[in-house]
């Protein structure tokens, strides 16, 4: 059974194919500055490596040069789309309306729609990926996995903002948290790594965009982001958490507007705005390296958002079995996560400092054998995480097709 993931952004397509009975990535690809004609395209299958600048008008070209590529080669990927049992797609903003990922339908697309006011950056785009999907592949199932959707089982306490009550049932104002399928991906790797069938684990998922979650025994009960990405840690340019009078503060003091005011908080703040270096962290920690003060400061100001935030979700579960980084920061910076977790013996994690500064390739812990609670590493894999949903999914359709056959 063979499985593409698409993940459409703003102007790029982002894909994979696996062998499901396996789970191996039989080739991997992406496809920026849709919509120009120096558009880039990147295709990779085993050995064989295509790169090329060439015109992609929009989505639904992309796709189709997507199953061009797939064909080509000594060893196509695909040598007919009949191979394919189903394509699966990253939707960011599923609001309140999915929890779990679906086969796409009619309804499905009308209410991804209804919920680009939540994500105008992303869902359009998610949107239209799928549409040029449908078009294409012709009958081959189509599944949206959601960024929201592992958020659901929030209780109302985490995800209520306290602003008044008629702001949620009027704008759907609340907390709905992102990055769900990496959360989801590395706590039920976690469980296996623990060999624990739903352990308390607390999950960071640190990279240019950057968020926690706290989760009891396989369900999400609390998460950083909130009603958009801009909430909770400290990110490549993104804020995290600020006092919302800053805004009006500003709109009152300065010249920028409150659109500008908007694209500061999410384009030129984080790391890069502190340090004014970087939004790349390993800039950051060779600016700082190098004695310069303010990349010292970014770094500091990123780890202590985050140690609050672990604070926080420790005193939620109660009882915690592992905490785990991930993401390109996560998984790569020894002193990122030191800061993080220095001086945390009390609270039951201690630190294996060689471990931590050693790193590896793959999963690895950073604590000690006797820590109570273990810290370890786990790369994520979001794709994979859609092709497993989309491989589920198709079976059930399959056999519920069967049964009433």
């Amino acid at each position: 059974m063979k499985v593409l993931v698409i993940n459409c952004g703003s102007s790029s397509i982002k894909y994979r194919l696996f062998d499901m009975t396996t789970e191996v990535e039989l080739a991997t690809g992406l496809i920026e500055r849709i919509g120009q004609d120096n558009a880039e395209v990147h295709h990779k299958a085993g050995a064989w490596k295509f790169d090329v600048t060439e015109p992609v008008a929009d989505y639904e070209q992309g796709v189709q040069r997507i199953v061009e590529l797939l064909g080509k080669g000594d060893q196509p990927a695909l040598s007919d789309l009949g191979e394919l049992a189903g394509v699966g797609h990253r939707v960011v903003h599923g609001a309140e309306d999915f929890y779990e990922s679906v086969v796409v339908d009619d309804s499905v697309l009308n209410t991804i729609d209804r919920c680009c006011e939540l994500a105008p950056l992303h869902n359009p785009a998610n949107l239209a990926g799928l549409k040029a999907a449908i078009h294409i592949f012709g009958e081959t199932p189509q599944v949206a996995v959601f960024d929201t959707a592992f958020f659901q089982t929030l209780p109302p306490a985490a995800y209520t903002y306290a602003v008044p009550y008629e702001w949620y049932q009027k704008y759907r104002v609340r907390r709905y948290g992102f990055h769900g399928t990496s959360h989801r991906y590395v706590s039920q790797r976690a469980a296996e790594v623990l060999q624990k069938p739903a352990p308390n684990v607390i999950t960071l998922h640190l990279g240019n965009g950057c968020s926690m979650a706290c989760v009891r025994q396989g369900k999400a009960i609390d998460t950083t982001m909130g009603l958009t990405p801009l909430e909770g840690l400290v990110m490549g340019t993104r804020s995290g958490d600020i006092d919302p009078a800053i805004i009006f503060q500003l709109a009152a003091v300065s010249d920028m507007s409150f659109e500008q005011i908007k694209t500061q908080l999410e384009k030129h703040s984080g790391l890069e705005g502190v340090s004014g270096v970087s939004r790349d962290l390993r800039d950051v920690e060779q600016a700082a390296a190098e004695g310069n003060e303010k990349a010292n400061l970014a770094i500091d100001v990123f780890a202590h958002r985050a140690r609050k935030y672990l604070g926080a979700f420790l005193v939620e579960l109660g009882d915690c079995d592992a905490v785990v980084f991930t993401g390109g920061i996560g998984e790569n910076s020894p002193i990122m996560r030191g800061k993080i977790l220095a001086g945390l013996d009390p609270l039951g994690m201690t630190l294996d400092v060689d471990r931590n500064e050693k790193g590896g390739k793959g999963e690895f812990a950073v604590t000690t054998d006797d820590s109570r609670i273990a810290a370890w590493v786990i790369p994520t894999n979001e794709e994979l995480m859609i092709a497993r949903d989309t491989q589920q999914l198709v079976a059930d359709v399959s056999q519920a097709a069967r049964a009433g056959g």
